[in-house]
């Protein structure tokens, strides 16, 4: 089954290009406990494993939306240091992709990309929370791609500051 514009397992995006080099970006993306300070969703990211940022840790999320908190079970499945960070949310289905490329004259400038595929579907567990707790599936992928939007706009402001 393919995923359409309208259903909540697209794949959901948000890039820019940051003046500032791949190594500064990188640096701020890969700071996890900074994350929730650019993200409109997440509040906290806690490993569970010790080692740091590496394929194979996992990280608690916590998440909130006006009085919905819930948690989250991530392991990240790819690092490709300086590049790609990625993480697969077990308890959603969902994959969250980072990507980081030189852009421009000399690479003074870096290319971010923020996805979300679904590699297979959405768990049953996403798919009655949503609904639920956060007005439904749809409309709930709307607000992450545009809360993805946000996050790579203050991640640039950051990076450029």
């Amino acid at each position: 089954m393919t995923a359409t514009s309208t259903s909540p397992d697209r794949e959901l995006r948000a890039e820019t290009v940051v003046d500032a080099p791949p190594a500064a970006v990188w640096e701020l993306l890969t700071d996890l406990a900074r994350m929730p300070a650019w993200s409109p969703e997440l509040v906290r990211m806690v490993p569970l494993k010790p080692g740091g940022l590496r394929v194979g840790q996992w990280y608690l999320g916590i998440n909130r939306r006006g009085p919905a908190v819930w948690p989250t079970r991530n392991v990240v499945d790819e690092l490709v240091p300086g590049s790609t960070v990625a993480w697969l949310t077990t308890s959603s289905g969902a994959r969250w992709v980072w990507e980081v490329a030189p852009d421009g004259p000399e690479g003074r400038s870096t290319r971010v990309v923020h996805r979300r595929p679904v590699p297979r579907r959405l768990t049953v567990v996403s798919k009655v929370f949503a609904p639920l707790a956060l007005g439904g599936s749809a409309g709930h992928a709307d607000e992450l791609e545009q809360g993805m939007a946000r996050t790579v706009a203050l991640l640039k402001a950051a990076a450029e500051a």
